[in-house]
């Protein structure tokens, strides 16, 4: 049983426009987002881009800039996660026809997808673990060969950003071993279990153990499911000793029909906790937890990093 725990929330993923409009999209609105959820509780946020004009998931590293501006300049004060999960994404042509790849495609080598992280140096970033079959798009595949995670984190150490190793099935697992043995991985690891996303590991209480007893000691870890499964495992993460994520990257909807915002999630998230004894974490104390010492805060700046 985890007593205390830390809340993240993914602000509003990547890929396709949604289908909403609680989702936010530009800059401005991605930051007020972000803002309201640090005030509702969320010690650390989760952040990816999106073009303002299509709604589509973007890597453009002037609205990263923008996003994390507003926020350091608010009057709170999360940690800030950025995603580099963009530039993996492969689309086949068809069982039949699968080269080329067709639309929706975007790949990108290890260091370009770290170029917004290389100016903004944000305190932690995801790093995925794994190639996956992902979603619902049949052809749609995310590459992360064991080369360009490698790379990635190599970099990553290098320049004082803490990855957050996003494990999408036991298989991701013997990736983070490696990385841990080869002394690319800084003490103490962090790691999202990210469970009920198609082709990866289903959103049951077994498989999630399984992942646990699989885990590196001193692992500080995170467990999240989708949909309607979010809160169920807003209650359920602690029992496993682990940390709770919640936000619209993962659900929309506070109750069946009630589309919620990503404030709206997190209070309902600090409420189940509270309700059965877990006292949920500050910003500041997340950052005593993880050790970090690198990254960009608001007392510094990428410069004074280098």
């Amino acid at each position: 049983m985890n007593s205390e725990v830390f809340i993240t929330c993914a602000l509003t993923g990547g890929g396709r426009k949604p289908d909403t409009t609680n989702v936010p999209i530009t800059p401005e609105q991605i930051a007020d987002s972000a803002i309201a959820a640090a005030r509702a509780g969320a010690a650390v946020v989760h952040i990816h881009v999106r073009d303002p004009e299509t709604g589509q998931g973007s890597r453009d590293p002037l609205l990263y800039r923008e996003v994390v501006r507003r926020i350091q300049t608010s009057n709170v004060n999360p940690v800030i996660n950025l995603t580099t999960g963009m530039g993996c994404a492969l689309v086949l042509g068809g069982p039949e026809s699968p080269l080329p790849p067709a639309a929706g495609t975007d790949m990108a080598g290890a260091l370009e997808r770290l170029v917004h992280i290389e100016e903004l140096r944000p305190e932690i970033c995801t790093l995925d673990c794994g190639t996956l079959n992902y979603g619902t798009r049949d052809e749609l595949i995310v590459v992360n060969t064991p080369a360009t995670v490698r790379e990635m984190a190599a970099r990553l150490q290098k320049i004082g950003v803490r990855p957050e190793l996003e494990v999408f099935d036991t298989g991701d697992l013997v990736l983070v071993e490696e990385l841990i043995k080869e002394g690319l991985i800084d003490d103490p690891p962090m790691i999202q279990l990210c469970m009920g996303i198609p082709y990866g590991a289903p959103c049951d209480p077994v498989t999630l153990m399984a992942m646990v007893n699989r885990l590196p000691p001193r692992a500080i870890y995170s467990a999240f499911s989708i949909g309607r499964m979010q809160f169920p495992y807003a209650a359920l993460a602690p029992f496993f000793g682990a940390n709770v994520r919640v936000g619209l990257e993962d659900n929309l909807y506070l109750s069946r029909g009630r589309l919620a915002t990503n404030a709206e999630l997190v209070q309902r998230a600090v409420e189940i906790l509270k309700r059965i004894g877990v006292r949920v974490m500050s910003s500041d104390q997340v950052r005593e937890k993880l050790a970090l010492i690198g990254g960009t805060s608001r007392s510094s700046t990428p410069a004074d990093q280098q």
